[in-house]
């Protein structure tokens, strides 16, 4: 297969190209879809890349992309993506490939700035309190009535 691309984004401003020689593709038979040839074909395509010695990453980039994906790193670095959706074989391939693209470019962002605490204006105090007291007549409106002898 081709090289993996994955497009520009926020943390990835020129886009990245990583060689087909540092992906690893393993094949294994899926559970899903395959009608007479569920038990034949190996239609299920595990993805996997070493982000420790990949070299599309820049510095900055591989510990972004470790931190974030942090949960789905193991064996020295190896994020894993499987695709067993599709019938064909060259299918799920291309779907892994979109998958994995998809998560290195998410992994990619950089964090959100921080929340600015803000204090509630005087008005949508006032607003809140006053639908607050509404609420509370309507309420107190709804009650039995007492009999005054």
């Amino acid at each position: 297969m081709d090289d993996l691309h994955i497009a520009p984004g926020p943390g990835n401003p020129h886009g990245l190209t990583i060689a087909a020689a540092e992906l690893t593709e393993r094949f294994s038979r899926a559970s899903g879809p395959g009608g007479q040839g569920v038990n034949t074909t190996d239609s299920r395509v595990q993805l996997a890349i070493n982000l420790a010695t990949c070299t599309a990453f820049t510095p900055t980039q591989r510990t972004r992309v470790l931190r974030n994906l942090a949960s789905r790193v193991s064996d020295g670095a190896i994020v894993s993506v499987s695709a067993q959706n599709e019938r064909s074989q060259y299918r799920n391939r291309v779907s892994a490939r979109e998958n994995l693209a998809d998560l290195i470019r998410t992994a990619l962002m950089p964090p959100p700035p921080g929340r600015r605490p803000t204090r509630p204006t005087r008005g949508s105090i006032r607003r809140r309190l006053a639908a607050k007291r509404r609420r509370s007549d309507i309420k107190r409106l709804r009650a039995r009535p007492t009999s005054t002898h």
